[in-house]
């Protein structure tokens, strides 16, 4: 391999950011040792590890090949390779692998456990035999097809002179499976390879669920570079257009945008005006007028039109995928939380195998033969298999989200809820969070005929605006009018012929306010106003996130005035017109101030910040951006389900110590006995067993929804 570039400061050039994956990171301790060893190398200024995607993000001068780091990723003891064109893709080749191997040890794991319980309840001669070959038979080739993710990672480690948590777990399935062999061939009475099978279902099922986990994550920036337009209409020099895709899009191109089209690049508007639906930037449901001179940018849908964009930005350079890239490096911070289990088996695997090793010698010294010391030593490692310890989290985690999912919140990651129990501050954002996001028309200036005029014309528009219009009167039980020859005029609005008078729905002749409209009638003119109601919960919301202890704050990207009317009316601070770099300037305040936050919103501006909060939730109405990046998900029109995830997540996190308790306390116990020889394998195996149905029993005390 190529060894470390040494270069010296004086010959660096422009720093450049590398982004490398490496599928081997499985814990806090790989990322620690990648992040220290490659800012080792001389010309690297930082190195970031994100756990959720595998990825590593590397900035250094441009002289530093990437090939240097790639060595120098494999000497640490993880595989890597440079990323594709799509600077957010990853292969599932993993998770895919993972849930084969998880399928196989599962399927082996009950098989072995049928013929184990006729071998526990008595079973003697050539029947034990006969179900000792069986098990055998089943467990040899789905320990060597299951455990590959854990061998091969064991042995990358030892490859390079190195240890990680594979080591120990991939020692101990081995061992086991080698003794039951030995035991199976001798015709002794006794083998645990459901023992060993068991492990590694265990092992695999938390392997699988963090894959799945690393999955949403990178669907939810998929969905959100969904957004931009594939292809844009570029204006030639001779005034003809000719389709140009995104990627090949330049600053200076002018493009047309048609009414309906998906922006495929930010830009300055040179000619023309209509509206365009910002909500990715903004959050806001009501569309935004825009005209010469006005910015837009990529990912924004052309409500009117059409009109000529000058392009600024293009493909990586614009504002959608900078918020992209906000997402995927926010990530990060949440993915460093190392779990209580995590952070217990760090210290609980080494110190097992090591007991085990002492338990061995220690036998062999005292005259007891290899055999019965290595009976011992299996005991000690069945008898200390951390099956209670893993089960503490995931077990009460379970039970508690599908308590949750009876009150209308769906948890997508079970670690979420430990940090729902932590949260001290809740940030709203107003749009679609606080509020419907569903425009509503106050139509109490309209008469019967006006009404029914006002519904034939509001229901052949997709307009916002008009939706809203249309779904109030249709609540109002309203019928439409015979409107003939209803035409939307871009830029305009609605007109049509009713008994041959012109009618149309169009913007207010003197009232400036985006969330208006008129309804013309003949000579006649109505405006309607539209507002944006509360939820009908959300004052008893705020109210129960006090108290609980937890302060609520509003940070939107709506306007001041409709920010502070509703921060008014909940009686709480608020902060308007935030961009989502401004939401993660935000969090990232509280946090260095002590604070975990909890951000509740539903806009794909709030992308970054739902994936950079401590915890995060989104309404169920949310854009698929925002609903990935979100640790949870409340459906319904309510907003408690927010507070009573918090109190839930408390009660969960209380059940999870009691496990842990309990866990200690076993092997506190068990242990002795194990060291003393007083435990047989099958014994051992059985007190296992029973430690992890007591955890499980205890979690399901979580399936009683508390008020």
């Amino acid at each position: 391999m190529t060894a470390p570039v040494r270069l010296d400061a004086s010959t660096a050039s422009a720093l450049v950011d590398t982004r490398l994956i490496a599928p081997g990171i499985h814990c806090a301790g790989c990322i620690s040792k990648i992040e220290r060893g490659l800012a080792e190398i001389e010309g690297v200024e930082t190195v970031r590890v994100n756990f959720s995607t595998k990825h590593v993000a590397v900035r250094h001068v441009a002289e530093l090949p990437e090939s240097t780091l790639i060595d120098a990723l494999e000497k640490l003891g993880f595989e890597a390779q440079t990323l594709a064109d799509n600077p957010l893709a990853i292969d599932d080749k993993e998770s895919r692998s993972l849930l084969r191997a998880l399928a196989v040890a599962g399927f082996g794991m009950m098989n072995i456990m049928l013929l184990s319980v006729s071998v526990w309840s008595g079973a003697g001669g050539v029947t034990r035999e006969l179900f000792h070959w069986l098990s055998a038979l089943i467990a040899i080739p789905v320990i060597a097809y299951s455990g590959r993710p854990f061998f091969s990672s064991a042995w990358m480690a030892l490859k390079y002179r190195r240890t990680n948590m594979d080591v120990p777990i991939s020692i101990g399935v081995l061992l086991a499976t080698a003794l039951s062999l030995y035991e199976t061939f001798a015709g002794s009475g006794h083998a645990y390879f459901d023992s060993a099978v068991m492990l590694l279902f265990f092992l695999l099922a938390g392997r699988a669920l963090d894959a799945m986990m690393r999955k949403k994550t990178r669907s939810g920036i998929g969905a959100l570079l969904s957004r931009m337009g594939k292809t844009a209409q570029v204006i030639q020099s001779t005034g003809g257009t000719t389709s140009v895709n995104a990627q090949d899009l330049e600053p200076g191109m002018l493009m047309l945008v048609a009414a309906g089209e998906s922006l495929a690049a930010d830009g300055v508007i040179e000619k023309g005006e209509g509206a365009v639906d910002n909500a990715m930037l903004t959050g806001e449901s009501v569309p935004e007028a825009v005209g010469t001179g006005s910015q837009v940018h990529a990912g924004a849908v052309a409500l009117e039109g059409p009109f000529e964009v000058r392009i600024t930005a293009a493909a990586a350079d614009t504002v959608l995928a900078e918020i992209a890239r906000l997402m995927d490096d926010a990530g990060q911070g949440r993915s460093r939380y190392v779990r209580i289990a995590d952070r217990a088996a760090r210290l609980y695997a080494p110190a097992v195998h090591s007991l085990a090793l002492l338990a061995f010698a220690g036998w062999m010294l005292a005259g007891a033969g290899w055999h019965q010391s290595l009976v011992i030593a299996i005991a000690v490692l069945i008898i200390t298999c951390p099956c209670a310890m893993g089960l503490a989290v995931p077990a009460a985690q379970v039970v508690a989200s599908g308590a949750l999912i009876k009150r209308g919140l769906l948890v997508k990651d079970g670690s979420a809820l430990e940090r729902l129990a932590e949260v001290d501050i809740a940030l709203f954002d107003k749009t679609g969070t606080l509020t419907l996001g569903e425009p509503r028309a106050d139509i109490s200036a309209l008469g019967e005929q006006e009404r029914a005029i006002a519904l034939a014309l509001a229901q052949s528009s997709r307009h916002p605006l008009s939706r809203g219009l249309a779904a109030t009167l249709r609540e109002g039980r309203v019928t439409p009018a015979d409107v003939v020859s209803v035409e939307e005029i871009e830029g305009r609005g609605l007109s049509g012929l009713w008994q041959g008078q012109p009618v149309a729905l169009t913007k207010p002749k003197r009232d400036q306010s985006m969330m208006a409209t008129s309804l013309s009638v003949g000579s006649r003119d109505y405006v309607i106003h539209f507002t944006d109601a509360l939820r009908a919960d959300a004052a008893a919301t705020i109210g129960a996130l006090e108290q609980l202890g937890i302060e609520s704050q509003i940070v939107s990207g709506d306007k001041a005035g409709a920010v502070d009317e509703i921060a008014s009316t909940l009686g709480i601070k608020a902060r308007a017109q935030a961009r989502p770099q401004d939401k993660l300037e935000l969090l990232d305040d509280l946090r260095k101030s002590g604070h975990r936050a909890l951000m509740v919103g539903d806009g794909m501006n709030d992308g970054p910040a739902l994936a950079a909060a401590h915890a995060s939730i989104a309404p169920g109405t949310a854009s698929d951006v925002s609903q990935q990046a979100a640790d949870a998900v409340f459906t319904g029109h309510n907003l408690m389900p927010v507070a009573f995830a918090v109190r839930h997540a408390r009660r969960c996190m209380t059940i999870v110590r009691q496990n842990f308790g309990f866990a200690v306390i076993y092997n506190a116990c068990a242990v002795p006995l194990a060291l003393a020889g007083l435990v047989t394998p099958l014994i051992a195996a059985i007190a296992m067993s029973g430690s992890s149905l007591v955890v499980v029993g205890n979690s399901l005390r979580l399936a009683r929804l508390q008020e």
